[in-house]
Formats: structure tokens, sequence, C-alpha cells
């Protein structure tokens, strides 16, 4: 994603005790006007059937929203911010609520947004929550991030959730951490609906990646807290290919870590803290990085 530095945003927004569940929300002197549930379209990149966007549905409805699963009929991992070309996409209506697109998340939302959602657009996309965690240069090639993108890209607000560390996700801590994951994501919902009142949830073209870290042995412990945060700039895993000898070559993948950028995703969810990054859909750097590019073109003629 891009790594625009808009730090200051994240931290006005998410950065509070209250937030991070450590402290109670102070009451307002003056009784606020009632925040109404929201419209959400669901999807993610593992399968309309998997524990996260289950458990996501789950809870969200439990908080009041009304939620429509639009996502992969199959698992989508690692398909970025692809989109099919095909001239035709096979589409079930699994069950109420539910609906199962054999294509990727960015597939999804984009038949979501034209069709479930066809006569209204949904106030937020959710996008997750993924099985293992989706920072750095994970996050690039992420369908769950993907899928926001997608949403973004149509004006839409939207969330990537993910849910793991930086070791092999274990399937059953991994699960046991996604109640935490969602727990906060209800109250990330709610700051978001309570700051918005009836405006947009996020400024336009804004959306958040959000990694929840696996803390405890069992996965059910509770995060360090939360910490406002930009997509680490390096690639974690390294590929390695192997010549079989018959024009085929086997490949493999290891993590190949360097120290964390202070700040950005993978310093806080190695801490054991809530990552909150946000992204936009459209890949502009930030100012500095601008102004550097237009510097290396001075001078140069056609």
């Amino acid at each position: 994603m891009s790594r625009k530095r808009v730090l200051p945003l994240a931290a006005l927004m998410l950065c509070t005790p209250a937030l991070a569940g450590t402290a109670p929300a102070v009451a307002s002197p003056q009784s606020a006007p009632p925040v109404r549930p929201l419209r959400i379209l669901l999807t993610n990149d593992d399968g309309y059937g998997a524990p996260g966007i289950r458990l996501a549905f789950q809870r969200l409805t439990a908080a009041g929203h009304d939620v429509t699963i639009v996502a992969p009929l199959t698992n989508q991992s690692g398909t970025g911010t692809k989109v099919t070309s095909a001239s035709s996409v096979a589409v079930r209506h699994a069950e109420p609520k539910v609906w199962a697109v054999d294509g990727t998340p960015g597939d999804s939302v984009a038949f979501g947004l034209a069709e479930v959602f066809e006569d209204q657009a949904p106030d937020l996309v959710v996008s997750g929550t993924n099985f293992g965690t989706n920072v750095a240069g994970l996050a690039t090639h992420s369908g769950t991030v993907g899928g926001a993108v997608a949403a973004l890209e149509s004006g839409v607000p939207a969330i990537a959730l993910s849910t793991g560390g930086l070791a092999a996700p274990d399937p059953v801590t991994t699960v046991n951490a996604m109640v935490p994951t969602l727990e906060f994501a209800v109250k990330l919902i709610d700051r978001l609906r309570e700051r918005a009142r009836s405006g947009p949830l996020l400024p336009a073209g804004l959306g958040l990646n959000v990694n929840h870290p696996v803390v405890g042995s069992d996965g059910k412990g509770a995060a360090a807290g939360v910490t406002g945060t930009f997509q680490d700039p390096q690639t974690v895993l390294a590929p390695d290919f192997t010549d079989s000898g018959d024009g085929t070559w086997q490949v493999s993948v290891k993590v190949a870590l360097r120290p964390a950028a202070r700040g950005g995703d993978l310093e806080a969810v190695s801490a054991g803290r809530i990552a909150v990054s946000p992204m936009n859909a459209d890949w502009n750097p930030g100012p500095a990085d601008r102004a550097a590019a237009s510097a290396l073109l001075l001078g140069l003629r056609p």
C-alpha cells in the first residue's frame, strides 16, 4: 500500500486507552445523539465459509449492524488487488445474507457494490478477519487488503482486519485470537460512528489496515495497546528457486526479517500491540517522496 505518513490522523482517532480497552470511556456531559447501526459489506480472501469471516459476521451482527457477506467462493489468499477479466462470473446466494463469488476479493466487492447494494452503497466495507498477519510487504500482496482497496476505489470507507503474528499461524490459537480482534473492530467502528455523526466514517479515500497480534499461548490474551502505524517497507518473505532440471523450478519461501522500522506496523505487532495503518487506494506517495522524485527529473529532456 501507499506509504503516506498520515499518522496524526491515526493518532487522533485511535490511540486512546478507551479504544484499546484499557480504561473506561468518559461520559460526555451532554447526551450525544444516538448513532444508527451501519450497513456493512463483509468480505475476505480466505473464502466465504472461513472462521474469520463467520466470526466477524456474528460479532458485527450482535453489535447491531446490518451485515451482508459478499466474499470469494474459495480461498484467494495472496491475490492482492487482482480483479477477473473474464466475461462471466459464477455467484451463489449460498444463504440469507451470504453471497459467494467465484473470484477474488476485488471481484466480490465489485459484485456486492454493483448488485447486492445496488440501491444504496454500504456505510462500510470490512475485509476479514484474515487468518494471519498483513503487515509490511505482506499487506501489498494481501487479498484481504485488496478487498478493502476495491471499496476505497469506489468511494466506500473500508477496514482490513487481520489476526496473527510473524510465525506460521497456528489454527487453534489464531482462531482464538480472532475473538479479541473482532472485539476491537467493534470498538473501532463505534469510535468512527461517534466521530462521524451523520457524515462519512472516514475521510474520502482513506482506509485502515488493522493487524491484531496473537497474544498468549492460547491466543486469548489482550493486546498491549493500540498504535497508529505505517506500513513497514520491508518484504518479510524471501523466495528461493531450485532448478529441477526439467524446465521447472521448485519454490520455497522463508521469513527474512530486517530490524523493524520505528513506528511501523511490524514493530507494533511484534510488541503485541494492535497496528492500525492508514492506507489509500491510488498508491500516491507523500509530499516528501514526490519532491524527491521531482528532483531526480531536473534537467532531463525528451
